[in-house]
């Protein structure tokens, strides 16, 4: 029998078949992708585990402020420290809007769509038989808070909600434009990054979800379906409150899927993405405990599809090497 390519087993999997062996997938922290480069010497480290999934952010890089390079400026002008723990997205420190009259007459950036689709070819073109994957981080709540600041916006969710409507409705305007170009580029599937879960709950509660955040991410879901693409999904968090709305929208893929939040207990109707905690086994577990724990979950979650083994975050710089290889060779079945 021929073995399936990494695109085919991604696929198999979202289709709740069985693929010849479970897709497995690690994005790392650029903390944590240099340690591994250094730990094992070699430069294309990322090249070497196998992963089953590429993925382009759509949007271009923040860029550093003149004169403090520890804080960088996104396509929408939110300012970002790094100096703290967090590397890679860091801590919003400006608001864009600051009362309500500001946020009716706010208006997303142009998008440089040229820039856009150029940089989404390259990266289609360069996937080779791996899933690819169109990533909106920040897509609609994270937006909008990152925007006005969060406690200020779960206020105006209670106070002002056809103000918070206009300005949900203005970001999705914005995100299906660049949908409509990754599409053009042959991406499989788009992924919407927005945490919407803590440890035990929903931030905004299900009711909130509900009447405010759950239409504009429908919205966004069914225009994805009809491209003739994946929907995929990242929050952190408890999202069960919710899971049965997300499945009805068209949702296909969940990640991240914590095991201290889910058990090892598959979600009906999705595929899931994670299962090997980045949170309480990863950066404490000896590496015999990772390997195990490792082939235990896929196991209990990829008999007949509907799972993609990974970490349940890009990986942070404190786990041990030792621990990221010996969750590898699980992966890889050696």
């Amino acid at each position: 029998m021929t073995s399936m390519t990494k695109r085919e087993r991604v696929l198999a999997a979202i289709r709740h078949e069985q693929p010849d062996r479970t897709p497995h997938n690690v994005f790392f922290t650029n903390q944590s992708l240099q340690r591994m480069i250094e730990y094992t010497g070699a430069p294309d480290y990322i090249d070497t585990i196998g992963n089953h999934i590429s993925l382009m952010r759509l949007r271009k890089p923040k860029r550093p402020i003149p004169g403090n390079e520890e804080h960088l400026l996104d396509e929408f002008g939110v300012e970002f420290d790094i100096s703290g723990a967090d590397k890679d997205i860091g801590a919003v420190v400006n608001c864009i809007i600051n009362d309500i009259n500001e946020m009716n007459a706010y208006e997303p950036p142009a998008i440089d769509e040229a820039w856009l689709r150029e940089a989404g070819q390259r990266h289609v073109a360069a996937g080779g038989d791996t899933f690819t994957v169109a990533l909106l981080g920040f897509s609609l709540f994270e937006r909008a808070w990152s925007l006005c600041g969060m406690e200020n916006l779960l206020c105006y969710m209670l106070t002002d909600a056809d103000a918070v409507r206009s300005l949900l409705a203005k970001i999705v305007a914005y995100n299906l434009s660049k949908v409509r170009i990754a599409a053009e580029c042959g991406f499989d599937g788009v992924m919407f990054g927005d945490d919407w879960g803590y440890q035990r709950g929903l931030i905004m509660g299900p009711a909130l979800w509900r009447s405010l955040i759950k239409p504009y991410v429908a919205e966004m879901y069914a225009y994805v379906k009809s491209q003739g693409r994946i929907v995929l999904h990242h929050s952190c968090g408890d999202c069960r409150e919710i899971m049965g709305d997300l499945t009805e929208m068209g949702l296909d893929v969940y990640q991240t899927f914590q095991p201290e939040i889910y058990g090892l207990n598959k979600l009906r109707g999705l595929t899931i993405w994670g299962g090997i905690s980045t949170q309480v086994d990863l950066p404490f577990r000896t590496p015999r405990e990772i390997y195990d724990i490792t082939v235990r979950t896929m196991n209990a979650l990829g008999e007949g599809g509907g799972y993609i083994a990974a970490p349940t975050h890009d990986v942070p710089g404190d786990v041990p090497p030792e621990n990221i290889e010996a969750m590898i060779r699980a992966f890889k079945g050696e």
